[in-house]
């Protein structure tokens, strides 16, 4: 039996971040996540893709990003169970919960905070009746390694800050890159949204919209697609790669099965006081949750978490009243990545 402070179901920014506040706050945990490795949909689906938002970095590597977060949660000694999917949670006579994984694995807390991103999840396909043949031989619905094309031709579809992102980062790597959405109007960021254009009108990028693409050929790869403006007349486009990124389908997985109130494949929590669920002790965070007014930002998830400790501390402490200062008070030991735990003129309990 594995026991911590905090149980966290999900490996992912959220879930990793969550570890350096609980720390602050001298609490323990463990994280439960399917993947095989820390970093969620991060290093396993585009550890190579641009993130914009982060603070303090104008940009970067969504796998870089992993990285800097395992290195700031490393001093707390998080404790980590990989490759196993939490299937069961069983509330206990002490208020305490066990969670068990699809292998059996048993971890017991006071405190669960599910941080799973989107829970499981499969890329959305466009409906063209011969893409699966040219899966893996030109066609691919997520971007793990941009270097995979180098000097190749590329056709992008979707309206998104993936299609938008990736296409802004390919456009200095591929040899031709091509950006088709169905509508004329983007759902990303703007900033992005303005910088494909600006690539666009500097012939780096070609924009084709509103348009779809209709049909695929090619014999034992992907040579070349079908393109269709809306009122237009079908054309086609070689090209050496299809990358359709039209998000993830999400499903929560055996989560939906632990009495939460859910809403629209996410779980509703209390954002006025600390992301709770309707299960006292169990916490949602980052994108799985939902609440009014909910924006699906790793930002965001950071500031849940930061919010979900504090709550945490109170179920974990009873009786104990939290005094946390900023971490950067004058006067304290330099907080330089090395120690394990914050100093004491930071945080401290007062019975």
């Amino acid at each position: 039996m594995i026991k911590t402070d905090i149980l966290i179901i999900g490996a992912g920014p959220t879930g990793l971040f969550t570890v350096f506040e609980a720390g602050l706050l001298k609490l323990k945990c463990h994280l439960i996540d399917a993947l095989p490795k820390p970093g969620g949909q991060c290093s396993e689906i585009y550890p190579k893709k641009p993130i914009y938002d982060i603070p303090a970095y104008p940009e970067i590597l969504a796998g870089d990003l992993t990285k800097k977060l395992l290195e700031q949660s490393k001093q707390f000694e998080p404790g980590f169970t990989l490759g196993e999917r939490a299937e069961t949670i069983e509330k206990q006579g002490n208020g305490s919960f066990i969670v068990t994984t699809n292998k059996g694995t048993k971890h017991q807390a006071p405190v669960v905070a599910i941080a799973g991103g989107l829970g499981s999840f499969e890329p959305r396909k466009p409906v063209l009746k011969n893409i699966s043949n040219f899966e893996d031989k030109g066609v691919a619905y997520m971007i793990k390694d941009p270097e995979v094309y180098r000097n190749k031709r590329v056709v992008i579809a979707g309206g998104g800050d993936s299609a938008l992102d990736w296409s802004i980062f390919l456009s200095d790597v591929a040899s031709e890159v091509t950006l088709i959405h169905r509508r004329n109007e983007f759902r990303g960021a703007l900033d992005s949204v303005e910088k494909v254009q600006d690539l666009k009108n500097k012939g780096k990028i070609n924009l084709i919209t509103p348009a779809e693409v209709t049909a695929l050929f090619g014999h034992n790869k992907l040579e070349s697609i079908e393109v269709t403006k809306t009122g237009g007349i079908p054309q086609r486009i070689d090209t050496d790669a299809f990358i359709p990124l039209f998000g993830l389908s999400p499903k929560l997985g055996p989560i939906a099965n632990w009495g939460l109130e859910i809403e629209k494949n996410a779980i509703k929590v209390n954002n006025a006081l600390d992301y709770q669920t309707n299960i006292p002790g169990i916490f949602a965070i980052g994108d799985v949750n939902t609440y009014p007014g909910k924006l699906k930002l790793i930002l965001c998830g950071f500031h849940e978490a930061t919010l979900m400790c504090q709550a945490a501390y109170k179920i974990i402490n009873p009786g104990k009243r939290l005094v946390l200062k900023y971490t950067t008070v004058s006067g304290v030991d330099g907080f330089d990545g090395s120690r394990k735990e914050a100093p004491k003129s930071v945080v401290k309990s007062i019975d």
